[in-house]
């Protein structure tokens, strides 16, 4: 059953009333569902589906050749037998003269990485056959270095021919809790913080059982189908995957400023800059700096994709209990850890009901921009940070913290938000305090005191 991306459908829609030719590259990680909305978005038009498969030209090619021969067929024209690439688009060019079609090329790296030179011969095909036909075009793909490269860089051959282009991400939390309705919101909130709101990922869950059993079968399992898709994905993105799996190992068990994680994996702090910035591009990782403040020695580097965050923080160091089907020796400490654990992720789900109410109007500012805060108090010479520091264009700012706990939160919580925020100079300030488990007595008599917001997880 296809749920969600409402968004991308709508412009996908109204790409493709346009009645011109268009030039659509769709993009995105893995599993995040680009093929399911353009199956979807395809439903009752006209349409060519080609799936490149990791093989050699010849056999993509006979593949193509077959799927628009089919088409070709399916109006009633006289049989075809196309024998290369050029005769295949020149017959999806004149089905296309007088009518709306629409050619879905999938796994399109595959194709680019089998056949040298299919971007450009494609692209030839835009100038000459179809700019002035009714096709709509779409490139899909999963690798990010291919789709960059091939489609989506300044020096790529459809620089200026792609109409459109769509990233497509993972579900947000409050996507994942509007379509997967057989979980508890609780319980979405755990499974989106270790699936990463992937939609493939969380299909797996099944809401018959309980959220521990689920995490267990997913990742904990020897024949589990996630316990491979790290390996599989750096396999596919990168030549040298071991360096890149210590990175992320590192990075996921606490090590964020590039010298600790270079020291962690054995190497100098030079050699680990190209790697983080292909972790980067890839949006497994993120480069943050404390807000107000520009980037220096207060960089730090995190997991931004939440599968990768809790596949590398716990499965490695258990792999070869996993492997001999014993996840009963070292169940319970991963079990105990998953609350800490989800601290990170209920900061992330925070600041997405921040954009929420930013975008519908419904905060006392309007803000440009959000993040965290860390820092030096320097009354107590102690280590600080804020978790949600978000600030408007007037010198304006709103400071939120996150609590994630089973017993609720105290009005000390609260009291040491409000002080910390003195730490950043700002003409006026909003204070949000957030919780898993509501709040004491104590804390909403202080919330009233200093106008504060307490919102409750539900």
């Amino acid at each position: 059953m296809f749920v969600g991306r409402v968004n991308e459908l709508k412009m996908l829609e109204r790409i493709y009333s346009s009645g011109k030719f268009e030039c659509v590259i769709v993009h995105g990680r893995m599993r995040a569902g680009k093929t399911a909305l353009l199956r979807e978005f395809a439903k009752n038009k006209k349409s060519i589906y080609f799936a490149a498969q990791e093989t050699h030209s010849l056999e993509n090619m006979a593949d193509l050749s077959r799927s628009v021969e089919a088409f070709h067929h399916s109006l009633g024209e006289r049989s075809l037998s196309i024998a290369d690439y050029m005769q295949a688009f020149k017959c999806v060019a004149d089905c296309a003269k007088s009518e709306r079609i629409i050619l879905i090329l999938d796994d399109y790296h595959f194709l680019a990485e089998t056949h040298k030179g299919i971007s450009e011969l494609i692209c030839g095909q835009i100038d000459t056959l179809f700019a002035e036909s009714k096709l709509m075009l779409i490139i899909c793909g999963s690798s990010e270095s291919v789709m960059e490269n091939e489609t989506l860089s300044f020096d790529s051959p459809y620089q200026g021919r792609r109409t459109a282009q769509i990233d497509l991400k993972p579900f947000t939390f409050f996507e994942a809790k509007r379509y997967y309705t057989g979980f508890s919101p609780f319980d979405i909130a755990v499974l989106y913080g270790v699936t990463g709101g992937v939609p493939k990922y969380l299909q797996l869950m099944d809401p018959e059982l309980p959220v521990e059993e689920n995490i267990r079968r997913a990742f904990f399992d020897p024949s589990s189908y996630l316990l491979e898709e790290p390996a599989n994905f750096l396999r596919r993105e990168v030549r040298d995957p071991a360096y890149y799996n210590a990175v992320l190992r590192a990075i996921a068990t606490g090590h964020s400023r590039n010298s600790e994680i270079a020291a962690a994996i054995g190497l100098v702090t030079s050699a680990t800059t190209a790697y983080l910035k292909n972790l980067i591009s890839f949006g497994l990782i993120g480069k943050h700096t404390p807000m107000t403040e520009k980037a220096g020695r207060k960089t730090i580097y995190d997991m931004e994709d939440n599968f990768f965050r809790f596949w590398y923080r716990f499965v490695p160091d258990n792999l070869s209990y996993i492997k001999c089907g014993m996840t009963d020796k070292f169940w319970r400490s991963v079990a105990r850890d998953i609350p800490s654990y989800m601290s990170d992720v209920f900061n992330d789900i925070c600041r997405q009901w921040m954009h929420q109410q930013n975008q519908a109007g419904q905060l006392p500012l309007n803000f440009i921009e959000i993040g965290r805060w860390w820092g030096v108090d320097p009354a107590w010479n102690t280590d600080a940070s804020i978790p949600i520091v978000a600030y408007s264009d007037d010198n304006s700012a709103i400071f939120g913290d996150c609590v994630w706990s089973d017993d609720p939160a105290g009005a000390d919580v609260l009291a040491s938000l409000i002080e910390r925020s003195r730490l950043l100079r700002h003409a006026n300030s909003y204070f949000y305090l957030f919780s898993r488990s509501g709040f004491s007595e104590e804390c909403a008599d202080l919330a009233q005191h200093f106008s504060a917001n307490l919102v409750m997880f539900e």
